[in-house]
């Protein structure tokens, strides 16, 4: 049993070096990797050099025209963008985002800028959420600290537990409650190699289930709290997290819920594994492709299982009508920018949720693809509004930063 729990983690240790090894190197610090010059104009310089023409700050400008780092002038440059959106979960309502850029050290050109998003999301539903999440970057990236923290309510949908449930029991309502916080520190070993570690804490409550809704739990708690402890193993050439164009990334993520830490019922396990890979094909094209596993010990709360759709991996699925303990996902996405600051996204993927891997089957694979609209908003962060299809489903995502 101790060796079918650590299975997945160690098939994706396995997978996360034999792709290390293939891998030629990209993002070359100091060589390939993304450049900001910043040549601040000297102090004796002429008023008429440097008196220079100024571009017309107007509404279609700053929609139109290329975005420009500031990250070397300010501590922090911050841009701020609300719009109404609508998605599968929340219906129609009005989202705020927020996003800042900003360099631990601004003498170094060669690190890409740290990253830190806030967003607020309401709706006629009743559904709001806050949040933040970011990346910040250390010692001229050779460590950096990954962050994210949300609380909000939705009223949402439950169809049970496994595919047969999710394709066709009927739905209950329910209303979710939750608070989450994941913090981590890594540390470089090696070239783009990074070991760390990272805490964890939810609490989620389920409340006006109804009599159907209670069936589905199958004598589950309508309200649990799990605090863990995290190790990960992580390679990490990207040249830019939020919107990467080149690099390869690599992550396994084991957690434990040590039944010591306060967790009810018995300690339990959550493995995931990601492997990205992102190439230019030509200017202003990225191709980029996802493969996404998340394995949990069995005893896993119904509100901590995997859940499948959302808005970054199988977009357009209603998020949490596909949950079991394990799923497997990947996709391949093709961004092409089109004119200045705007551009277009494609792409095409497979998922699959299963309660073990000896109940795995391949006829249960959902297909998804889609298409989306991007809107640099600030330097490489971008909005993006896709739409995405799956079987017998379709939806609306609006978001920043790209999917993966």
């Amino acid at each position: 049993m101790v060796f079918r729990r650590f299975l997945p983690a160690v098939v994706c240790c396995f997978l996360l070096l034999s792709a290390r090894a293939q891998q030629d190197t990209l993002c070359v610090r100091g060589g390939d990797t993304l450049r900001y010059r910043y040549t601040p104009l000297p102090a004796t310089a002429p008023a008429a050099e440097t008196q220079q023409p100024k571009r017309k700050d107007n509404f279609w400008s700053r929609i139109f025209h290329g975005n420009v780092d500031r990250t070397f002038e300010k501590k922090i440059d911050f841009s701020f963008i609300g719009a109404p959106n609508y998605s599968k979960e929340a219906s129609v309502g009005i989202g705020v985002l927020a996003s800042g850029l900003y360099r631990v050290d601004r003498t170094d050109s060669l690190t890409p800028p740290s990253d830190v998003s806030f967003f607020g999301n309401f709706s006629l539903s009743g559904f709001y959420m806050f949040g933040v999440s970011g990346n910040t970057l250390f010692n001229h990236n050779r460590s950096r600290v990954i962050y994210e923290v949300s609380f909000g309510s939705k009223p949402l949908e439950f169809w049970g537990i496994g595919y047969e449930a999710g394709r066709f029991n009927q739905s209950a309502d329910y209303i979710r409650k939750q608070v989450k916080f994941d913090a981590g520190y890594l540390y470089e070993v090696w070239r783009h190699l990074y070991v760390g570690g990272s805490v964890l804490f939810s609490h989620t409550k389920g409340t006006d289930f109804d009599d159907r809704g209670i069936d589905y739990l199958a004598g589950q708690k309508l309200h649990y709290t799990l605090s863990g402890i995290g190790m990960t193993l992580q390679y990490d050439s990207r040249d830019f997290i939020p919107a990467p164009e080149r690099g390869t990334f690599l992550m396994v993520k084991q957690v434990i819920y040590p039944k010591g830490l306060g967790n009810s019922g018995k300690t339990l396990y959550k493995t995931t594994a990601t492997a990205d890979y992102y190439q230019r094909l030509w200017r202003g094209a990225v191709l980029a492709t996802d493969i996404f596993g998340e394995f949990n010990s069995s005893g896993m709360p119904w509100c901590m299982l995997a859940e499948l759709g959302g808005g970054y991996r199988m977009r357009g699925y209603y998020l949490g009508r596909y949950i079991d303990n394990n799923i497997l996902s990947c996709q391949i996405e093709y961004r092409q920018r089109i004119w200045r600051r705007i551009g277009c996204a494609v792409w095409g993927g497979a998922g699959n949720v299963f309660s073990s891997f000896e109940r795995f089957r391949w006829d249960q694979t959902l297909p998804n693809y889609g298409l989306g609209l991007r809107w640099e908003f600030k330097r490489r962060v971008n909005v993006r509004i896709d739409y995405g299809f799956g079987r017998k489903t379709s939806g609306l995502v609006f978001n920043i930063n790209e999917a993966f």
